[in-house]
Parts: C-alpha cells; sequence; structure tokens
C-alpha cells in the first residue's frame, strides 16, 4: 500500500496528523509533512504504509478536507 501527498494542495487543517503518525505539523508552512515522503514531483510526496498503520493511513486520507492524501494499492487508487 502506498500513500500519495499533494503539499500543493494541503490547507493545514491537520486532521490527518490527528489520525495518523506518517504526518506531522509543519507549522512555519502551515501544512502537513509525510514523513518519510519522497518527493516524486514538485509538491508530490509518496511512501510505502507499513502493514500495522494501513487502517490509520486510510483514515488520514479519508478525513483530509481538500483530499490531498490519496491511497492505492496494487496501482489502483483506493482512497478516496
Amino acid at each position: 500500500m502506498r500513500v500519495e501527498f499533494d503539499r500543493e494542495t494541503c490547507i493545514g487543517m491537520f486532521q490527518c496528523v490527528a489520525e495518523w503518525e506518517g504526518f506531522e505539523r509543519d507549522e512555519d508552512a502551515g501544512k502537513a509533512i509525510l514523513v518519510d515522503g519522497e518527493e516524486e514531483e514538485p509538491a508530490k510526496f509518496v511512501r510505502e504504509v507499513p502493514e500495522d498503520a494501513e487502517l490509520d493511513a486510510k483514515f488520514a486520507a479519508r478525513v483530509c478536507p481538500v483530499d490531498a492524501i490519496t491511497i492505492h494499492e496494487d496501482g489502483e487508487q483506493i482512497v478516496p
């Protein structure tokens, strides 16, 4: 399972931070940070989701009010 995070779309509500420790607050920028994320494109970060964090990662994606977080499995987007 893989998470993709569009930092440009992020509006800094930090709901994802409350759901999964894979996200942290960047108060200076007013946006979340995907911990250990690799920048795949400008402002688009990705990382693999550990098996024991899959449910939390899905919740983080679901609570994002601007859909800046997507979850993919086997190349297919499953959340949102």
